[in-house]
């Protein structure tokens, strides 16, 4: 039975009822969740494999590598037997990019330097890396007097462009040019960039709401720092040192180039181009080949540095 409210009298009209099954209603609303797990680096990942400059640049770097490691397996010609009979003769079977001015091997000469140039640019980014890391994370998640300091001795440093200064010690040094003091002289006065880029982004983690909870559970400030604060601020760090492996590249190329860099007894793109350059109107090729595998190898580092750059930054994905 069920109330009239026009008379208030009960009707005798009978009231009926549907059935139904519980597990028949369908939640409409209900926002169906990812269940994949997902952070910066599985999402960077995610997105960095459906992009074609990084696998295009991967294998390039890949090869650069391999060719570095193992200049053996790409040729058996001893790069530093010149034979002046053969000055800049053309290619013949052995030597498929012919001879340089003094009759040496261009292409053997050129698996050789490989290393060369990775060396100097591992050296030097790992050099840059830690002096910009450990300055950058300590002047912006301490701040006050300790950011002044070393943000103004960054300021000395960045003020001074690094080639000039790596031109000046190489003079210096003249008498013990090698790898190791070539890679001092450029990365002693290339990590500034790096230490501002680190301080920018630990300004900004340490004010994240995890990092207010660990001080909130008493953690130490530099157990936090360590903890938390540098493995969410790392992310462009690892960016730019791949971009400043090209360029550490291709400044020591340039520093050969000038005649302040390598000496000619260590196999050096940039020796290989200097040599080349007298011979540049009657014999291009001695100059264009060890040329082509400089281009090669920085653009190869600078694309792997802009799809690191694209897949590491949430907002540069969400636009796409």
């Amino acid at each position: 039975m069920r109330s009239d409210l026009s008379t208030g009298r009960a009707s005798d009209a009978p009231h009926y009822v549907s059935d139904f099954a519980d597990e028949a209603v369908v939640q409409i609303d209900s926002v169906k969740l990812d269940e994949r797990r997902s952070n910066l680096w599985i999402d960077a990942w995610r997105d960095l494999r459906r992009r074609p400059v990084f696998w295009v640049s991967g294998v390039l770097i890949l090869f650069i590598t391999v060719v570095a490691l193992f200049p053996g397996l790409f040729t058996s010609v001893d790069p530093r037997f010149c034979d002046i009979a053969k000055s800049n003769a053309g290619p013949e079977a052995g030597h498929v990019l012919g001879y340089t001015r003094q009759g040496c091997d261009v292409y053997a000469r050129i698996v050789t330097g490989t290393g060369t140039s990775l060396s100097v640019g591992l050296i030097v980014v790992l050099l840059t890396s830690v002096l910009g890391i450990l300055f950058g994370s300590l002047a912006g998640y301490y701040g006050g007097v300790v950011d002044a300091v070393l943000s103004r001795a960054g300021d000395i440093f960045f003020s001074i462009p690094y080639i000039l200064a790596a031109v000046v010690i190489m003079s210096v040094l003249s008498a013990h040019r090698n790898i190791f003091v070539i890679s001092l002289a450029i990365g002693l006065f290339a990590w500034p960039s790096t230490a501002r880029v680190m301080r920018a982004e630990v300004m900004r983690v340490k004010n994240a709401d995890f990092v207010m909870a660990s001080i909130a559970l008493g953690l130490s400030r530099f157990r936090i720092l360590l903890r938390h604060v540098l493995p969410n601020a790392i992310a462009p760090v690892i960016v730019i040192s791949t971009i400043s492996l090209a360029a550490a590249i291709t400044a020591e190329a340039t520093l050969s180039f000038l005649g302040v860099g390598l000496p000619n007894s260590i196999m050096s793109w940039g020796n290989d181009i200097s040599q080349a350059q007298a011979t540049l109107r009657t014999e291009p090729m001695p100059l264009i080949w060890p040329s082509l595998a400089l281009i090669v190898t920085v653009l190869s580092f600078i694309l792997m540095g802009e799809a690191l750059r694209n897949a590491l930054d949430p907002r540069a994905r969400a636009r796409r």
